[in-house]
Parts: C-alpha cells; structure tokens; sequence
C-alpha cells in the first residue's frame, strides 16, 4: 500500500509544520481572551476606600455604631459580616441561624433597618 509523503501531518512534508500549528492557535487565543477593553483598565474603587470616604463626609453613620445595634437585634445567629452599597448608602449585615442565611438591610445614613430577608 503506498500512502502519499503528507500523510498524518498538517500542511506538507515538514513535521514541524504538525506542532506549531495548535501551539499558534493557543496562544492567539490566550492573547484574545488576555486583551482588556478600553473600560476595564481604569482602577476599580475599593469598597473599604468608598466607605471611608462615605464616612469622612458625614454620609453614612460609622460602621461599629450600626453594626453593635444590629448584632444586639440578632442575638443566638452567627455573624457573619457586614458589605456596603455606597451608592445607596445601605449596610446589608450578613447572619446564619441554623440552616438559614438572613440578610438585614439597614440605612447608613440613619441606623434604621430597611429591609429584611431569609427570617
């Protein structure tokens, strides 16, 4: 049985031709998923930074003031940790109690709890 010079390989007689071109191919494509739009090169805004910031300018109440009010409120669950949506000026305190996770919702600006979910 005869078999032509090409057989098994990729674009002609020089074996080499066979690996370079799934290597090429790789990297193109970790250069393209690598590329960042014009966007995304901009440095994001830390929360804790916004926080502080929100605080020094006096909109939002400082976090250990809510938070003990909140903990106080939420006795035998566990803590799990507070996050702050600097647009709204909204703490969302985090807990476990048992199986279930409950978030308070609570306006930084006033200390008042506004929300509530997973009683």
């Amino acid at each position: 049985m005869a078999y032509s010079k090409g057989y098994g390989r990729c674009g002609g007689t020089n074996g080499n031709r066979f690996m370079l071109k799934p290597i090429s191919m790789l990297l193109a494509a970790f250069a393209l998923a690598s590329a960042a739009a014009p966007g995304d090169a901009r440095p994001k805004e830390r929360a804790p930074d916004s926080a502080l910031e929100a605080r020094q300018q006096g909109r939002i109440m400082p976090l250990p003031q809510i938070e003990s009010q909140v903990r106080q409120r939420m006795r035998g669950a566990d803590y799990l940790g507070p996050e702050l949506d600097t647009s709204s000026g909204r703490y969302r305190f985090k807990f476990l109690r048992g199986e279930r996770v409950i978030w308070i919702d609570v306006d930084g600006r006033t200390g008042q709890e506004v929300g509530r979910s997973g009683k």
